[in-house]
């Protein structure tokens, strides 16, 4: 009998992060250049800011969920997929987080311009991520299979 292929600690975690940490540094400095001045809103100011602050901080819970309380580097050290907290609401919850962390430093920017990088977080995510989930599929099969089937990828949804 074959033994179980074991899930990598880090996956594709670190190039994504880099990446959209320098992208969010990019677009914050760009979005300061006089070209980009046109998505500076007053009356949107408040509510950017507001937003900002409360996605900053639902990617600072969901990151504590993700990493801390699921214990997720237990569970990889035993080789365990969890589906439980944080995990069955986004199947990678802290890249998740990240991007929810970094789409509310755009916001703080108070330019409506810069609120179309998320979608690039999201499109390379859901790009790297596919790696992973090779891996996730020969590692756990029809467990990872029909957990796959229930939880979103990247956007932190109720479980069907």
């Amino acid at each position: 009998m074959s033994e179980k292929k074991h899930m990598s600690y880090f996956g594709v975690g670190p190039i994504y992060v880099t990446l959209i940490i320098i992208i969010t540094i990019a677009a914050v400095y760009i979005g300061k250049m006089e070209c980009f001045s046109l998505g500076v809103t007053a009356i949107m100011k408040i509510p950017l800011y507001i937003t900002g602050i409360i996605l900053i901080a639902l990617g600072v819970i969901l990151w504590v969920q993700a990493v801390l309380i699921s214990k997720i580097d237990k569970n990889i050290a035993e080789n365990k997929l969890v589906t439980t907290g944080a995990y069955a609401w986004v199947r990678n919850p802290i890249y998740s987080a990240f991007a929810i962390i970094f789409t509310g430093v755009l916001c703080l920017q108070n330019n409506l311009v810069l609120l179309i990088i998320p979608f690039i977080y999201w499109i390379f995510m859901s790009m790297l991520v596919r790696k992973e989930e090779v891996v996730l599929e020969k590692t756990f099969g029809q467990e990872y299979l029909l957990y796959k089937s229930k939880v979103n990828r990247c956007i932190p949804w109720f479980p069907k």
